[in-house]
């Protein structure tokens, strides 16, 4: 399986609580959210792990061309307007790319969930795109899945109007059509991550929902210790 990261946010939020280092340099528990990614990842049969960074982050591209001396580590450098052009990004360095796992430097889940959602995905041959899902909402602007009694997804929206438990967890693995779609999204304008997701939505790719127990996202510093607590078994609200 290829991976993708993307980790070219400025992480603006957690700068301005008084982190200093960029995002995916946040430790839980003593390591990095870059490094628990690329581990689990690993772990997970990576062949590639592509990593996109943006150009004022000079110690996360060290600390990644050090992983990359051991490590399928694929490194590209490029600030970019959003993560859809992040992902435009990672995927132009790779033309011949046709099945990849892809998700933000800080998305935080249990690797036994990440294991199965894998597996999942690569004995579907039939998906064109699996997307993580939670009912637990933690983002701020979440954005709701709504899937059908087979969990193939329907819609997505950014409010519920489809009474759906489900927002999108930042877990996506595509396959070659929706790899495409990106370029055509980017080329065409679209510049948000859930807008390509309608497209292909609007496109028919075939794409299922794959439910994780909670999924927490790393955007403020009192995050750090929630997504802790999580991944030490306690409850989470």
């Amino acid at each position: 399986m290829n991976y993708a990261i993307i980790a070219a946010g400025e992480g603006s939020r957690l700068a301005k609580e008084g982190f200093t280092l960029p995002k995916p340099m946040v430790s839980l528990h003593g390591e990095m959210l870059i490094d628990r990614l690329i581990g689990i990842f690993m772990r997970n049969n990576a062949e590639k792990i592509m990593v996109i960074v943006n150009e004022e982050s000079p110690l996360l591209e060290m600390h990644l061309m050090g992983l990359a001396e051991n490590l399928p580590v694929q490194i590209v450098k490029k600030s970019t307007p959003s993560s859809l052009h992040s992902v435009y990004e990672l995927f132009k360095s790779d033309p011949e790319l046709s099945e990849v796992c892809l998700t933000t430097t800080d998305t935080v889940f249990r690797e036994e969930e990440f294991s199965a959602f894998i597996t999942e995905f690569e004995e579907n041959k039939t998906l064109e795109g699996q997307m993580a899902v939670t009912a637990f909402i933690d983002d701020e602007s979440p954005l709701y899945v709504a899937v059908d009694d087979d969990d193939r997804i329907a819609a997505f929206t950014d409010d519920n109007s489809t009474d759906t438990p489900f927002v999108s967890g930042g877990i996506y693995c595509l396959r070659r059509k929706a790899i495409e779609t990106v370029n055509v999204a980017v080329e065409n304008g679209v510049s948000r991550m859930r807008n390509f997701q309608r497209q292909l939505v609007a496109d028919g790719l075939y794409l299922k929902a794959y439910p994780f127990t909670k999924i927490v996202d790393v955007d403020h510093v009192s995050d750090i210790q929630t997504a802790e607590l999580f991944l030490s078994g306690e409850v989470v609200y």
